[in-house]
């Protein structure tokens, strides 16, 4: 009779084979640093590749002026946007007879013109926003947020109006002024060409809707700014802004929707 086979003999099993063993890590190295010549060309391709960005940023200047004074615009023509004016990024344009500042984030749109040391910018101008913070630069760059002064009605969520020289932030002038214990600004050092302070007020907020005239002039050192015919604010600037790189004006806005009209640029 033949053997009984174990049911253990009809499984096969796979050899197993034993891993390799890992092999050991060399002792660390520091990486070979780069040489001179390799640094070079790196940088001179990163360059090369932002030539572009570098040649905007650092040798744009305002387009020509190609507008003259007295200068009048009621943008009933939806083409003077891009004729006229200059910006750096917003979506500026006529709506319906006026020109639209769709909240653009401190992209101002400048004038393509040359304004003179004394001079009157009167146009009219409404908010659709709660916010107010209706916004126009006068003496800058052509180019430039805070290149020059900045006026704001209604600013700060409505809260405060300004005329701020070159910087919006800027510290209060009065506030310089009580330093200088009664010296005169320049005399004492306080106040240079490069100085940033602003002039602060809230006569009356921004109401919603409402159509308001502007008129700011300058005359000497003096900026005065009315509204609807009244005296709103002023600013005697000890060092006016004047000159190549402070001679145009420009509409702006932060997060409000302006509408602007009946732009009118004249000489004093």
């Amino acid at each position: 009779m033949a053997k009984a086979q174990r049911k253990e003999d009809d499984v096969k099993t796979d050899a197993v084979t034993a891993p390799e063993s890992a092999p050991v890590d060399a002792a660390w190295q520091a990486p070979t640093k780069i040489g001179r010549v390799s640094l070079a060309v790196i940088i001179g391709v990163v360059a090369l590749i932002n030539l572009p960005m570098i040649h905007y940023f650092v040798f744009r200047s305002a387009p020509k002026a190609t507008e003259t004074l007295p200068f009048r615009d009621d943008y009933s023509n939806p083409a003077t946007v891009s004729e006229k004016y200059f910006s750096t990024g917003g979506l500026w344009r006529s709506v319906e007879g006026a020109l639209l500042s769709p909240g653009v984030k401190n992209n101002p749109l400048w004038l393509k013109a040359s304004l003179p040391n004394d001079v009157a910018v009167e146009f009219d101008v409404k908010s659709m926003s709660p916010e107010g913070d209706i916004k126009v630069e006068i003496f800058g760059d052509g180019t430039d947020h805070a290149s020059g002064y900045v006026l704001i009605h209604g600013g700060w969520n409505n809260s405060i109006s300004i005329i701020a020289r070159l910087d919006e932030h800027a510290p209060s002038f009065t506030t310089l002024q009580a330093q200088a214990a009664g010296q005169d600004l320049v005399a004492a050092g306080l106040y240079r060409n490069d100085s940033r302070v602003r002039v602060e007020s809230s006569p009356f907020k921004v109401e919603i809707g409402r159509q308001y005239h502007w008129r700011i002039e300058r005359r000497g050192k003096v900026i005065s700014w009315s509204i609807d015919g009244q005296p709103f604010m002023r600013f005697e600037d000890p060092l006016p802004l004047t000159g190549k790189g402070h001679d145009r004006f420009a509409f702006s806005s932060w997060e409000a929707q302006l509408y602007f009209d009946n732009l009118t640029v004249t000489a004093l």
